[in-house]
């Protein structure tokens, strides 16, 4: 059995490591740590896992988590990089679901958010754990910087068309839109009912910190720059990352749909749709599959994918499994079966 701390065990995220973790054959979850509700059982802030766990909140110790196989960390940005590296020293594997380690050029992480960064040296280390294009990485790495989901999304979409190397001077426009589960958990005024309820808007146009992560990735893909346009917008569901990405592409010899499903072909949570069949984001609603559809409107030259997620599936939580499973050489989609729920 893997032996399981989670840091930061009251956030959408922690529950929802917990959700899954709850019946996944090979984890024994250990400690779950917050320092609002240490003391009180995990239970009692949670009764949907009463049957599931009979475990205590405590505060963070390092200690405690040094007997861990495996730490997550569903902790506000800013939070892991103060306790990996002692982490690291005694040989746990860690998966930061925060955005710790996900940048991986240090100036550039410190411009976004706003600190000093704990562990440079650490930084470079880490894989970024997107198993689609990271996968022998993963399975090798003791630290891994979970994606967001907005990147999680978008660079699903627009990877194969790039890898493909059939597009130009890479103009890539991400329209986004996510659930109010994805401004976490903490109360703030624009996630409140009466502000996000029956309403649609769009946000940190200019300043979204998912921006550089996306367009590395791309890069990374790309293997040249890319000329990324990012709009993230907040639309009233709790959960769900709906993204429409657009990029020129002229070359039309090609089947586009087939070119996406010989990409993913071998991908076990990533399905791309038929021709004329749309996702929406109740198809993978507490799932861990990303649904993708690609099309040539009207036969120009503009391509538009759609990519569906659950942000807090995989978008979070449920990547985050996938990640433990290839670092512990067990069956990627163990525990991760679950099909969407509907309606």
């Amino acid at each position: 059995m893997i032996s399981v701390g989670i840091v930061g065990g009251t956030g959408y995220t922690g529950v929802e490591l917990l959700r899954i973790l709850a019946l996944h054959p090979h984890v024994e979850v250990k400690v779950v740590t917050s320092r609002a509700e240490a003391g009180n059982r995990v239970s009692i802030q949670y009764p949907s896992l009463l049957s599931s766990f009979d475990l205590v909140f405590t505060n963070p110790d390092v200690a405690a988590l040094k007997e861990c196989d495996c730490v997550f960390f569903a902790a506000p940005n800013g939070t892991a990089m103060k306790m990996v590296p002692e982490l690291l020293g005694a040989g746990v594997k860690v998966i930061d679901l925060a955005a710790d380690f996900r940048i991986k050029d240090v100036a550039t992480w410190e411009y976004w958010y706003k600190e000093t960064h704990a562990c440079p040296d650490v930084l470079q280390t880490a894989v970024y754990g997107l198993p689609e294009l990271h996968r022998e990485k993963i399975k090798q790495a003791q630290l891994i910087a979970n994606p967001g989901c907005y990147p999680t999304a978008v660079i699903l979409g627009f990877s194969p068309l790039l890898k493909a190397d059939v597009v130009k001077d890479a103009q890539l426009i991400a329209d986004t839109k996510s659930g109010v589960s994805g401004a976490g958990r903490s109360a703030s005024v624009p996630t409140l009912f009466g502000e996000a309820g029956e309403n649609f808007k769009a946000y940190n146009v200019n300043a979204h910190r998912h921006w550089p992560e996306i367009k590395q990735e791309l890069e990374f893909v790309n293997t040249e720059d890319v000329n990324l346009v990012f709009t993230p917008h907040l639309v009233p569901m709790v959960r769900g990352i709906f993204a429409t990405l657009y990029m020129t592409n002229s070359d039309k010899s090609f089947d586009l749909v087939d070119l996406y499903k010989k990409q993913y072909k071998d991908e076990p949570f990533v399905q791309v749709l038929d021709e004329g069949v749309l996702p929406e984001t109740k198809h993978v609603r507490a799932s861990n599959q990303c649904m993708l559809s690609v099309s040539r409107p009207y036969n120009g030259e503009t391509v538009v994918i759609l990519s569906v997620i659950d942000n807090l599936v995989k978008g979070a939580a449920g990547q985050a499994i996938q990640n433990m499973n290839l670092m512990f050489n067990i069956e990627e989609t163990t525990g991760l079966l679950q099909p969407g729920l509907f309606p």
